[in-house]
């Protein structure tokens, strides 16, 4: 888990941080990354072991496995954690497990969007009677947008499976507010009188870079002092340095992997930002990372960012596959100053929705409510539902409260 920068990784650890800000005790449990030999860092839990895996059309990540079940029961013994939250039930092994080993009150969050195209279809039957096993005993769904949560609703055939479906709270991913914003002073990335274009992330099939580099190529002959930034690492890096030469792209320059600092950079002194990715995304934390900086975004028209990319934003949907429609609004979007400061305007206005402060918040209230589902559910002691939030606001004043996720 904290070997790795991905969405999920870093909503984690916000929620840690924001959580434990709060007054609660958050303690974060993970499977032990391959190949790690040091010392988990505080408030981490390693449990198990994991296993790479490339999934259909270039995604990568990794399973949990499931762990020594004495070792498991006595972390849970010790801990006697109040709330749990599983990030991810689709892999729900070690879930599984620690579910059947310990009471609390149970939260699922569903982040990935891994269904959606054919080459994974597969994976739905494997992994349906586990989530349904499992998601019989949350008390409480979250997605991070309805894409990830379509799969479930589709599969959803109990009148408690319908129930559980029908209230699922859709708490989207946030940004730091405090770290991406937007620079008082723009500095051209390539240069006076330049226009740059910056895609950061991944280089996996997945992604779909190659559809902008095809689109940039278009750019470029009409606009010779128009650049192409290429942020990140991945298995297509090759492919993709070989087809702008094939294009005959002079203006690209691909940065490899780069830090926080050097993202915002980039973001913040980009003229526009492009994900031309198709399938797979449930959210965009990207997204709404440049929008923040004062970005204007351009990306793809997925199930995912759709749901951050609306009213003025849709704007900057695309179809990445209609090569000259993609290069055309890029080329609208850079050049006319009127339209980017519209579209910067509006991102600045919505992306204060996504505040971490105000995503943690409203994950505690789901974690209360969740909490008060399962003391009502267990009976103890004949607290009802009033009772369980007076218990709720006293154990928050002191720091009794512990957190999974």
């Amino acid at each position: 888990m904290f070997d790795r920068t991905g969405g999920v990784q870093q909503v984690v650890q916000h929620l840690h941080d924001g959580l434990t800000k709060k007054g609660h005790i958050v303690k974060i449990i993970t499977p032990k990354p391959p190949g790690f030999k040091n010392e988990a860092p505080d408030d981490y839990i390693i449990l198990g072991s994991t296993t790479n895996f490339t999934a259909g059309f270039g995604a990568a990540g990794n399973w949990g496995l499931p762990t020594d079940s004495k070792e498991m029961a006595q972390i849970l013994k010790k801990e006697k954690f109040d709330v749990i939250n599983f990030h991810e039930p689709w892999a729900p092994l070690l879930a599984w497990q620690m579910i059947r080993q310990t009471k609390a009150a149970f939260v699922g969050t569903f982040h990935a969007n891994l269904f959606d195209r054919p080459s994974t279809s597969s994976w739905v039957n494997v992994f349906t009677p586990y989530a349904r096993n499992l998601g019989k005993r949350l008390h409480v769904i979250t997605a991070v947008s309805p894409a990830p949560a379509a799969l479930m609703i589709q599969k959803a055939q109990t009148s408690f499976e319908k129930r559980m479906v029908a209230d699922i709270k859709y708490i989207p991913n946030g940004v730091d507010l405090n770290i991406y914003k937007p620079f008082k002073k723009r500095l051209p990335l390539n240069g006076p009188d330049t226009k740059t274009v910056l895609y950061v992330g991944r280089l996996d099939r997945r992604k779909n870079v190659e559809a902008l580099i095809r689109a940039f190529a278009l750019v470029e002959a009409k606009m010779p002092k128009a650049y192409l930034n290429i942020a990140g690492e991945g298995s297509r890096r090759g492919s993709l340095d070989q087809l702008a030469k094939t294009l005959g792209i002079k203006n690209i320059h691909f940065s490899g992997y780069v830090n926080e600092d050097e993202k915002r950079r980039l973001m913040g002194n980009a003229d526009v930002f492009c994900s031309p990715a198709i399938v797979g995304e449930s959210f965009g934390i990207v997204l709404i990372e440049a929008m923040a900086m004062g970005c204007p975004v351009v990306a793809g028209r997925n199930s995912g960012y759709i749901h951050v990319l609306t009213n003025t934003g849709r704007v900057g949907l695309v179809d990445p596959k209609a090569t000259e429609d993609f290069a055309e609004r890029l080329m609208v979007i850079i050049s006319d100053g009127k339209l980017s400061s519209t579209l910067r305007a509006w991102g600045l206005a919505e992306v204060k929705k996504f505040d971490y402060t105000k995503i943690i918040d409203q994950y505690e209230k789901t974690y209360m409510e969740a909490y008060i589902k399962w003391r009502i559910e267990q009976h103890l002691n004949g607290v009802n539902s009033k009772n369980a939030k007076k218990f709720w606001k006293t154990k928050r004043r002191f720091p009794l409260r512990r957190f999974f996720r």
